[in-house]
C-alpha cells in the first residue's frame, strides 16, 4: 500500500504518519527527515540541499526525486510506505507514478489535510520534537510529561531552525503556489481523501487518523 500526505506545514502530517505507520504496519518516508540528514553532512550535495532549506524554499525536484527514489528502494518499504513530504510537484508526482509502475505498485490514496493559518503558525512555533525517535510534542497541545523530554525513548526535545513565525510564512507560501495543484492532479485520478485538522471542529491528528484507517478499511 502507498500513502501520500498532503498538506502545508503544521497541518499534522507527522503525526498523522507516525500513528498510520503504528496501525497499518508500514514504513513511513518523510521527506523532510532526508534532507535534514543529508543537510547536516559536510558534502556538496549536502551544502546545496542546506541552502534550499535554510530559506524555506523546496529543494529542486531533481534532487528531491533521486534520494526518494534511492529511499524506496530500501527493504522497509516492501510491506508499504506513508509519503510525507512528497511528492511537491505534479513532476514529482508523475516520476512517482513511473517509479511505483516499473515494481507493479501504484499510489492508493492521497490524504490531503486542511487547515486555518492561524493555527497552523501557532502549532509550528510551539512544536518539538525528539533527537532521537523524531516523536512530534507540542507545548501547548500535545505536551510530554517531563519538559523537554521524550515520553517514548528518553530522548532531549528540540525546536527546528526554520520552526520561526517568518520561515513558516514563507513555506506557506511556497507550498500555496508550488503544491497545491497536486490536489488537482490527484482528485482527477480518484484517489484524494480531503481532511480539516482544526481545534474548532475537534478534529485534530489522532482523529483525522481514524478517518484514515476508516477510508481504507471500507474502500481499500
Amino acid at each position: 500500500m502507498v500513502i501520500i500526505m498532503l498538506g502545508a506545514p503544521g497541518t499534522g502530517k507527522g503525526t498523522v504518519s507516525a500513528i498510520l505507520k503504528e496501525k497499518l504496519e508500514i514504513a513511513h518516508v518523510s521527506s523532510g527527515d532526508i534532507f535534514r540528514k543529508y543537510s547536516s553532512e559536510d558534502s556538496e550535495l549536502g551544502r546545496e540541499i542546506n541552502s534550499y532549506l535554510q530559506q524555506g524554499k523546496l529543494v529542486p525536484d531533481e534532487l528531491t526525486i533521486k534520494m526518494i527514489k534511492e529511499r524506496l528502494n530500501e527493504k522497509d518499504v516492501e510491506k508499504g510506505v506513508i509519503l510525507d513530504g512528497f511528492p511537491r510537484t505534479e513532476a514529482q508526482a508523475v516520476a512517482l507514478d513511473k517509479m511505483l509502475s516499473e515494481t507493479g505498485k501504484k499510489v492508493d490514496l492521497v490524504v490531503d489535510l486542511d487547515s486555518p493559518k492561524q493555527e497552523i503558525l501557532d502549532r509550528i512555533v510551539t512544536r518539538r520534537i525528539c533527537q532521537d525517535c523524531k516523536a512530534v510534542y507540542n507545548t501547548k497541545l500535545n505536551k510530554p510529561k517531563v519538559e523537554g523530554i521524550c515520553d517514548k525513548c528518553g530522548g532531549k526535545l528540540y525546536q527546528r531552525d526554520d520552526d520561526t513565525i517568518e520561515k513558516v510564512e514563507t513555506r506557506i507560501e511556497v507550498y500555496k503556489k508550488e503544491t497545491k495543484p497536486l490536489e488537482e492532479y490527484y482528485n482527477k485520478k480518484g484517489n484524494l481523501f480531503e481532511i480539516e485538522v482544526t481545534e474548532k471542529t475537534g478534529t485534530m491528528a489522532k482523529e483525522a487518523a481514524e478517518k484514515v484507517i476508516s477510508k481504507i478499511n471500507s474502500e481499500l
